[in-house]
C-alpha cells in the first residue's frame, strides 16, 4: 500500500486511528520470516472489534508461534470505504498495511447475524470471489467461528470451513495442518479441506448436500464424502483455568467500546433460560480460579495501564469464588484508584456487601433482567427469579445509595399475553414505589429507572427454535401498549427496532438459500445492518424479492419432525432435552440450575465442567 496515498485518504475521513495501527502492544513481525499469514476479520467497525476478547485471546495463541503471523483485519467505516473503492484499494490488515488476499487465511468472527452483509462487503472489498466454490488455489483460505457458526448456513457458501467451538482449542491443528498442505506437490484447495474435515469441529459446507422438499422445507443434510462427519461436534478448553489468555493486550489509541482490563471468569452458563443460545452453546461451566484470575489481571494493568477492570461471564455472580476474586482485586485496586464492575449479575444471588465493595472507587448505575412481566411467564422461560426478589433487592440498592436502575425484558416471547406486556409496566412502578417507601434520609435523590425491551427471536439451541416469532405488526402494537401502560414520568421506556429483530429471526433459523439475498442486499448497498443510521430495510425487502424468497417462511413456528438447518451441529446439549423443555414451558413448569440438580442436558458428555464438580 502506498504511504502517501494512505496519509492522503486518512486526512479525509473520520477516526484515522480506526486504521493505522502501531498501538501499544501490537505485534511485530517480519512477514518474509512467517509460515502462515493469518487476517483475523471482526466485521465491523474497530471500535467494537477491539472491543471483543476473542480477539485478543486469538490474537495472543497465534502471534505466540514462530512461524505464524495474526494480523487484525476490520470493516472499513463507510467513509473509508468510499476513498478505498475510489482509489482501488483493497482490505488490508493493520499491523502491516499488506492486502489480506496476500495472505494464507483469514477468518471472521461472527458474533451477530446483522453482520453477514459485512463479511460480504469485506470479502468484495478484499477481492477475494465471494463464494468458496470460485476460489482457485492462490486465493486466501476463508474460514468462521463464533456463536452464529452454530447456524451459519445463510452464509455457509461463502465459507470455506467453520471452526466450531473455541478457538483457541483447534485454531492451532488448522495451522499445523496448512503447513504440512503446503508441503504436498500440486496441492489442491480440495485436498487441505478434507484433511482439516477430520478434525473434530471442523464443518465443510461444500462436503454436505443440503435437499428440499416441495414446501421448501429441508429433506436432508448428508455429507458427501467420508472425510465429512455425519455430525459435527463442537470442541471446548476441557481445562479453563489453564486455556491460553492474554496477559498483555493491544492499547487502542481512540475510545473503543469496552475500553478496559476483561477477566473471563468462566464459561458456559448454569441457568437454563429457555430462550438464551448462548447459555447452551457454552456449556458445561468451567470456571477459572481465583488466584489464576487475580495474578492475570496484575499483568494486565501493568501492561496497559487501564483504570477499570471487568469481569467478563454470562452470570458473574455464579461465579463460585467470587467473594475471594472481588476481595484480592479490591486490594489491587483500591489504592490505585481502579474500578471495578460485575456486569450480569443476577437478581436472586447478589448482596449489598459485593456492591459497595466493588463500587467503592466509582458508582454506577445497575441493570436487572427480569425478562418478562409476570410470574407466570418468567416460569415459561424458565428465568427461576420471583417478583419479592426483584423488589427486594432494588429496595437493597436504594438503601445503598443507587438511583439509576435498568431493566431488561423481552416482548414477544412464546405464551405472551396482553397481561404479561402490561405486567412489565406494572413491575417498573412497584420497583418505584419501593424506592418512595424508604424514608428520604436512607435513600439517594433522584431516581431514574428505565425500561429497556428487546423483540424475543427463537434462536437454533433452545427451547424455542420451533417457535414462530412476531409479526412486525404484533411487536408494535406490544410496545405502543406497554407504552401507554406506563403511567409514571420517572420511568423511561425505550426499545429496540423491529425492523431489525425481523431480519434477525430470518438469519438465525436461515439456510442456504439466504445467501443469494445477502449477496444481492450488499450489491444494493446494505452494510453496518446492526447500526441504526445505516441499516436499509427497504433494500433489504428489494433483495429477498429479487431473489423470490419470502423471508416470512423463515418465521414461522416448526414441527419436531421437521429437519432443521442445524441438525448436523452437536454442541452437546441434545435435542431431547429442548424437547423435553419446550413440553415444560408449555406447562410454565420450571427445571433448577445444574448447581441444584443436574438436568441431564447431554453437556456431560464433554467429561469437564459444572457436570463433574
Amino acid at each position: 500500500m502506498s504511504f502517501s496515498l494512505m496519509d492522503k485518504i486518512l486526512k479525509n475521513v473520520e477516526k484515522p486511528t480506526r486504521y493505522t495501527g502501531r498501538e501499544l502492544n501490537m505485534c511485530i513481525k517480519d512477514p518474509a520470516k512467517i509460515d502462515v499469514r493469518f487476517g483475523f476479520c471482526f466485521p465491523d467497525v474497530y471500535e467494537i472489534a477491539m472491543s471483543h476478547l476473542g480477539l485478543k485471546i486469538l490474537y495472543h495463541v497465534l502471534n505466540l508461534r514462530d512461524d505464524t503471523y495474526c494480523e487484525r483485519v476490520f470493516a472499513p467505516w463507510v467513509d473509508m470505504e468510499e476513498a478505498m473503492r475510489a482509489n482501488n484499494m483493497k482490505l488490508f490488515a493493520l499491523e502491516t498495511g499488506d492486502e489480506v488476499i496476500s495472505f494464507d487465511m483469514i477468518g471472521f468472527t461472527l458474533q451477530y447475524e446483522m453482520s453477514y452483509s459485512n463479511v460480504i462487503n469485506m470479502l468484495d472489498l478484499a477481492g477475494i470471489p465471494l463464494l468458496s466454490k470460485d476460489r482457485g488455489t492462490n486465493v486466501p483460505f476463508v474460514c468462521a467461528g463464533g456463536p452464529c457458526a452454530y447456524n451459519a448456513e445463510p452464509i455457509a457458501d461463502a465459507i470455506d470451513f467453520f471452526m466450531l467451538g473455541e478457538g483457541e482449542d483447534i485454531i492451532c491443528e488448522i495451522i499445523d495442518v496448512y503447513k504440512e498442505w503446503k508441503k504436498i506437490p500440486d496441492h489442491t484447495r480440495e485436498q487441505y479441506l478434507e484433511m482439516i474435515a477430520e478434525i473434530e469441529g471442523i464443518y465443510v459446507p461444500q462436503f454436505y448436500d443440503v435437499e428440499y422438499n416441495e414446501d421448501c422445507t429441508i429433506k436432508s443434510i448428508t455429507p458427501n464424502r467420508p472425510c465429512a462427519k455425519p455430525v459435527v461436534k463442537k470442541r471446548i478448553m476441557s481445562d479453563f483455568d489453564s486455556a491460553p489468555t492474554p496477559d498483555k493486550v493491544i492499547v487502542p489509541y481512540g475510545d473503543i467500546v469496552h475500553d478496559r482490563v476483561m477477566l473471563e471468569v468462566f464459561r458456559g452458563c448454569i441457568r437454563g433460560c429457555r430462550f438464551c443460545q448462548a447459555g447452551y452453546v457454552y456449556r458445561p461451566v468451567r470456571e477459572r480460579k481465583a488466584d489464576t484470575l487475580t495474578c492475570l489481571a496484575d499483568r494486565l494493568l501493568s501492561s496497559t495501564g487501564y483504570d477499570e477492570i471487568s469481569l467478563s461471564s454470562l452470570s458473574t455472580s455464579d461465579y463460585s469464588q467470587l467473594p475471594e476474586l472481588t476481595d484480592n482485586l479490591i486490594e489491587m485496586t483500591e489504592k490505585k484508584k481502579i474500578g471495578l464492575s460485575l456486569p450480569s449479575l443476577r437478581i436472586d444471588n447478589f448482596s449489598l456487601e459485593l456492591m459497595n465493595k466493588v463500587q467503592k472507587v466509582r458508582k454506577s448505575g445497575i441493570t436487572f433482567a427480569p425478562e418478562a412481566g409476570t410470574q407466570r411467564l418468567r416460569d415459561v422461560i424458565n428465568k427461576n427469579i420471583t417478583e419479592e426478589n426483584i423488589l427486594s433487592s432494588t429496595a437493597m440498592l436504594f438503601r445503598g445509595g443507587w438511583t439509576n436502575v435498568k431493566l431488561y425484558f423481552m416482548i414477544g416471547l412464546p405464551a405472551e399475553t396482553e397481561e404479561d406486556v402490561e405486567g412489565i409496566a406494572n413491575l417498573a412502578q412497584k420497583v418505584l414505589d419501593t424506592y418512595f417507601e424508604i424514608p428520604k434520609e436512607e435513600r439517594a435523590k433522584n431516581i431514574n429507572i428505565t425500561v429497556s425491551t428487546s423483540s424475543f427471536i427463537p434462536k437454533p439451541f433452545t427451547a424455542f427454535q420451533w417457535c414462530r416469532q412476531d409479526t412486525r405488526d404484533e411487536i408494535i402494537e406490544k410496545q405502543n401498549l406497554l407504552k401507554s401502560s406506563i403511567k409514571s414520568k420517572r420511568i423511561r421506556y425505550s426499545w429496540h427496532d423491529n425492523k431489525t429483530s425481523y431480519l434477525e429471526g430470518v438469519f438465525a433459523r436461515g439456510d442456504r438459500r439466504l445467501i443469494n439475498v445477502i449477496c444481492r442486499a450488499v450489491k444494493n448497498g446494505c452494510r453496518f445492518d446492526g447500526w441504526n443510521d445505516h441499516f436499509k430495510f427497504d433494500q433489504w425487502m428489494k433483495s429477498f424479492e429479487e431473489c423470490n424468497i419470502d423471508p416470512d417462511f423463515y418465521l414461522r413456528e416448526r414441527g419436531f419432525d421437521e429437519v432443521l438447518p442445524w441438525d448436523h451441529i452437536d454442541i452437546g446439549v441434545t435435542k431431547s432435552f429442548f424437547k423435553r423443555e419446550y413440553d415444560k414451558s408449555q406447562k410454565a413448569q420450571t427445571t433448577p440450575n445444574c448447581r441444584e440438580k443436574c438436568s441431564g442436558c447431554g453437556a456431560s458428555c464433554f467429561g469437564t465442567g459444572v457436570c463433574y464438580e
